[in-house]
């Protein structure tokens, strides 16, 4: 078994411009996508990552491309998103190993069902193929330890794919449209004139820009810290194996009580242990303790908090710098945490109980990564007030694969003026300072 390695070379290494329309700050899938989008309608586009494309999160996820348990307000855009994916996967001119092979929340209890059920309330009103399916119809679906399940909740739509593949497939397209790539290049600050965004300070030096917009994902907060604005987000630590090829039970993703399995193109499985995720203790844990304690008691059983030494959110952590300083950016450049011991131990209790025809595989990889979460588990959209010519698109609590191109379409559209074609008001930045209750999300 292996460890997920960080030390890919660089490949994207554009020349810094003098000027462009927008600067994009992240090349995860969301600002990939942002870009890809700004640069469809004609804008000049500079995509900055301290790391590299897809280094953290965007490579690290499960692959799943999942309308299905959705925020009502999520909903609608992942539907646009998962088309525009079947799109890419045609125009990327590389196997992305994108399918619709559906996605199946088994549910053993009565009461998992009626939990389900209540979610396909917000399916009819956007017209999604989601149905609940009795246990006879799960194990034609499973083909291993039939008799487990009263039912489960099936969407035939919802899609897969090799996150690791997709994101950089889709920055390779970017840059041979016109739209400026550079890895290792940590954007320090705005560059900031009468108030106004005049563009950016990299490390590199300064580029002239009307438009910035932060995806920074896991580092988020810390960017926006350094300009004053205390942005509540927090990271969860999640584990992830790859098996090696396996009997084939199932061709899409499923959530099978414990554990969490995905068919890969490569023949075995992505798996992961469903309430194994962790939230590793920082100082941030407790500025913003209050305002996640209603997804924490909604999230209980699918989260642990743990001790540590956390990478981005320290007991104390490097809020402000100067922009002719070392930032923590340029420091950690791909945050690339240690696998959970304690996830991999569920994952292969939950195969031995769930799919023993899985059960003794060898993992041949293993990694984790860290999710960015808001206290009501869904994103921020929205242009920064304080800030002209600024806009901040993170926070999307795990759900930024599958959503990624529908947000980039949205963001893009956002930042020249044109409708969204969405309702973005439980997006909003204003919702964690105007006393807006806390919500999270359905958590499926």
């Amino acid at each position: 078994m292996v460890t997920f390695s960080d030390q890919s070379g660089v490949t994207f290494q554009d020349p810094l411009p003098d000027a462009v329309d927008a600067v994009v700050i992240g090349a995860g899938v969301i600002g990939t996508s942002i870009a890809w989008f700004l640069n469809q309608r004609g804008v000049s586009v500079l995509v900055c990552d301290k790391g590299r494309v897809a280094g953290e999160q965007s490579s690290r996820n499960w692959g799943w491309i999942r309308q299905q348990g959705r925020d009502a307000a999520e909903l609608p855009i992942v539907m646009e998103s998962i088309n525009a994916w079947e799109s890419l996967a045609r125009e990327l001119g590389e196997d992305i190993g994108f399918t619709r092979q559906g996605v199946l929340f088994a549910a053993e209890t009565d009461r998992e069902l009626a939990h389900f059920e209540h979610w396909l309330e917000i399916a009819a009103q956007h017209q999604l193929d989601s149905r609940l399916l009795s246990g006879a119809e799960v194990d034609a679906l499973i083909t291993d330890k039939p008799g487990q399940w009263k039912g489960g909740l099936f969407t035939a739509s919802d899609g897969r794919a090799e996150p690791f593949k997709a994101v950089p497939a889709l920055a390779r397209l970017l840059q041979k449209r016109g739209g400026i790539i550079r890895e290792q290049c940590a954007v320090r600050a705005l560059d900031i004139q009468a108030g106004k965004v005049i563009g950016v300070v990299t490390e590199h030096g300064r580029v002239r820009a009307d438009t910035v917009v932060c995806a920074g994902g896991a580092w988020s907060t810390l960017f926006l810290a350094n300009l004053g604005i205390d942005f509540p987000q927090l990271t969860v630590r999640a584990t992830v194996v790859r098996t090696e090829p396996a009997p084939n039970i199932y061709d899409g993703a499923a959530t099978l009580g414990e554990v969490a399995i995905r068919r890969r193109q490569d023949g075995g499985y992505t798996v992961a242990a469903s309430a194994a995720n962790e939230h590793i203790i920082g100082a941030d844990s407790f500025r913003y303790f209050s305002r996640f304690l209603p997804a924490l008691k909604s999230s209980a059983r699918y989260l642990r908090l743990r001790p540590g030494n956390h990478p981005v959110q320290g007991l104390l952590p490097t809020r402000r710098w100067r922009e002719d300083q070392v930032t923590p950016f340029e420091k950690t450049r791909v945050l690339n945490p240690a696998p959970s011991a304690a996830a991999l131990r569920k994952m292969r209790q939950g195969l031995a109980k769930r799919v023993p025809q899985l059960a003794n595989l060898a993992f041949e990889e293993v990694w984790a990564g860290m999710i960015d979460v808001t206290p009501d588990v869904v994103p921020v959209m929205d242009a920064v007030a304080q800030y002209p010519g600024f806009y901040l698109a993170t926070g999307f609590s795990g759900h930024g694969f599958g959503i990624g191109p529908g947000a980039g379409r949205v963001m893009a559209d956002l930042v020249l003026g044109r409708a969204v074609g969405h309702n973005l008001e439980r997006f909003r930045l204003s919702r964690f300072y105007d006393g807006s209750k806390m919500v999270p999300g359905p958590g499926l």
